[in-house]
């Protein structure tokens, strides 16, 4: 056997990359995160505080992405410390409840504010939150359907802002772990420093495939605390 047979296979690139979202309160921001790490979801949230801090890893066929998640407190009083968390990141949701059309109106403004602000380079997905409120399929009449912002609207939106587009249930789970999949899929593959970050290059991976790996990690991060 040469020397080269028997070199064990290059390990897996692993990039660290900061996620912020973003979106009025209780649209299910928290939930969706919830969700995507813990794979749960509590009925009776209670509203975040500043900003939770959480980690979660995706596995893609040629390299593995950690993301560091801000999930940010959609109330008013927070809005202003906003920019603290999205500085610097490489990634963003906007979320909106399509049951409350205000929610989409919030949206709009927060994609203007990264498009303005954030890095030119973040990858964006607008994600339709409450998909299980939405009785399309008349499976059961008893149930009334609160849809109030259209697939239609949602998605003409995102294509008109160059954004992901998903409608998701983080209750249910639908489309949760395809969202950051997709996010992950979008990021420049090329790893910017020692510490894991992702350089603002030209360049894109296509969706393929991949895995949501269940490791991750939690913590509280209050008002006048720094996401830097």
């Amino acid at each position: 056997m040469s020397s080269l047979d028997s070199a064990p296979s290059a390990p897996k690139p692993t990039a660290s990359v900061k996620l912020v979202l973003l979106g009025e309160a209780a649209v299910g921001k928290s939930s969706l995160v919830l969700r995507f790490v813990s794979n749960d979801f509590q009925e009776n949230k209670e509203p975040t505080i500043g900003a939770a801090f959480l980690t979660q890893k995706c596995t893609l066929p040629n390299r593995t992405i950690k993301f560091e998640i801000w999930d940010t407190a959609g109330q008013e009083r927070f809005a202003s410390l906003a920019p603290m968390y999205y500085r610097n990141a490489q990634t963003a949701l906007v979320v909106y409840d399509m049951t409350k059309p205000t929610s989409l109106i919030k949206a709009r403004h927060w994609v203007n504010e990264l498009h303005a602000q954030a890095s030119p380079k973040i990858v964006i997905a607008l994600v339709g939150n409450k998909l299980d409120l939405c009785n399309e399929g008349g499976e059961n009449d008893e149930e009334e359907d609160r849809r109030k912002i259209s697939t239609e609207e949602g998605r003409k939106f995102a294509e008109e802002e160059g954004l992901l587009f998903f409608e998701t249930s983080a209750k249910t789970g639908a489309n949760v772990r395809d969202v950051f999949l997709a996010i992950a899929s979008k990021i420049p593959e090329e790893v910017v420093n020692k510490r894991g970050g992702v350089a603002g290059a030209k360049g894109r991976t296509g969706a393929g495939e991949g895995r949501v790996d269940l490791e991750s990690r939690s913590g509280e991060n209050n008002a006048g605390g720094c996401a830097c």
